[in-house]
């Protein structure tokens, strides 16, 4: 019998990919494809690269998937089972490079830094100025901190020249 591997990765989802010949049954994780993905628009793109090369009806595919979100698992499974196509026929390689199957998105998620809250943001700074003086307990007012001139007044009057 024969079997065409592919792994597919995206994000921190791997995939492992089997096309065997048959009727066009997709199982992922032991279920239906379309229960896995119900209700999730990426898990259909997944099936592009079979739809591009026509080969949609004439492959099983087994799947297992693990690690990640919905989106990242579909993403690895398309790019899983574009490189299974490659394995049943190398002609589908111009076809599957055009639709931009087989370029791996390397992009994964920054790790947290120490000092910071998540990769790149920092802690929130508050601007109290804090100048060292503690109101006393004894229920003595501390002194004020505006300037002698300006300290009972509260507006000053202008007058205009007559």
């Amino acid at each position: 019998m024969d079997q065409y591997y592919g792994t597919g990765r995206r994000k921190s989802a791997v995939a492992r990919v089997f096309l065997r010949p048959g009727s066009g049954r997709i199982t992922v994780n032991g279920r239906d494809f379309q229960d896995y993905f119900r209700g999730i628009l990426v898990g259909v793109q997944a099936l592009e690269p079979l739809k591009a090369t026509n080969t949609a009806g004439r492959y099983d595919a087994v799947i297992t998937v693990a690690g990640g979100g919905p989106s990242g698992q579909a993403d690895a499974i398309k790019l899983g089972v574009a490189r299974a196509l490659l394995r049943v026929d190398p002609n589908f390689r111009a076809t599957l490079k055009q639709g931009g199957y087989l370029s791996r998105d390397e992009r994964i998620v920054e790790r947290k830094k120490y000092g910071l809250k998540k990769a790149r943001r920092a802690h929130r700074v508050t601007l109290r100025p804090s100048y060292g003086v503690r109101a006393p307990s004894s229920g003595v007012r501390a002194p004020s901190f505006r300037p002698a001139t300006t300290a009972g007044v509260r507006h000053a009057r202008r007058t205009r020249p007559s």
